[in-house]
């Protein structure tokens, strides 16, 4: 049936269909729905669409033979590669990491998938050292201390970590609410963890301008999703108002979990 239509396409003189072409079509729209994504709730999608005008413009003075006009937008079209690797450079290197990144694209639903390669051993050692976060957490909650918690996986965030103070010590309940004590003078920005050590404090992280998020957010949950959409490192929020505790991965936030929901994550994420 399939092949009769495409002998009857060549017959007609009309393009035919080949799976390549299917195949090339599909990676398209692939790529044009990440980058939608990327750039959704954000300016950038407003200047997206007016590069898109300005070329189907160019294009119609073009046709009507508008020399002046179609010379003015052309110098335009020109630069237009450099202007636009210039306003988009934010979305353009998230988009990289996301490619270059094991867990971006498929990542954590792989972990999953394949949990039972996991020994018994591994998942009893994963779950003594999420131990403390998990306590602390639970503590900070109880006494409505603000927290902010930056679990390193993949990517590498030294640039992140030059902004606060090196601590490099062993993980523990005790120094995580030590750390985010109000008097403390390193409670304020991020506590940047990689395994079962703390690595630094007071981090200054990038804030999320994705204008869909809820506006009653402060700035502390923002900076939580800020660095989650621009790396693959998962955030835990505790907030300073109702105590709530929150993760953010990937862009997108999680209100109100429970310690075990948390716990529960964190175990098959990281």
């Amino acid at each position: 049936m399939i092949l009769s239509s495409l002998q009857l396409c060549a017959i007609q003189g009309l393009p035919t269909v080949t799976v390549p072409d299917v195949i090339d079509v599909l990676l398209v729209a692939f790529l044009c729905y990440q980058i939608y994504k990327l750039v959704r709730g954000t300016n950038v999608l407003r200047i997206f669409w007016a590069v898109i005008i300005i070329y189907v413009l160019w294009q119609i003075v073009t046709m009507l033979h508008m020399r002046l006009s179609s010379e003015i937008l052309g110098q335009f079209i020109s630069i237009g590669l450099i202007l636009l690797i210039i306003v988009f450079q934010p979305e353009i290197r998230r988009f990289l990491l996301l490619v270059g990144t094991k867990t971006s694209i498929g990542g954590d639903t792989m972990r999953k998938r394949f949990r039972f390669w996991k020994t018994t051993m591994s998942d009893d050692h994963s779950k003594a050292y999420l131990e403390p976060y998990i306590q602390a957490c639970m503590h900070m909650s109880q006494s409505k201390t603000g927290a902010l918690i930056v679990f390193i996986r993949q990517n590498e965030v030294n640039d992140i970590i030059a902004t606060g103070e090196r601590i490099d010590a062993m993980t523990s309940s005790a120094l995580l609410e030590a750390l985010f004590f109000k008097n403390s003078p390193l409670h304020d920005g991020a506590v940047m963890v990689k395994g079962n050590r703390v690595v630094a404090a007071r981090c200054i992280l990038p804030v999320s301008s994705n204008n869909s998020i809820d506006p009653n957010l402060g700035l502390r949950h923002r900076s939580a999703i800020g660095i989650t959409e621009q790396t693959d490192v998962i955030s835990v929020v505790v907030s300073e108002e109702t105590g709530a505790i929150s993760y953010a991965v990937g862009g997108t936030i999680h209100h109100d979990v429970t310690p075990v929901q948390l716990r529960r994550y964190l175990e098959t994420s990281l």
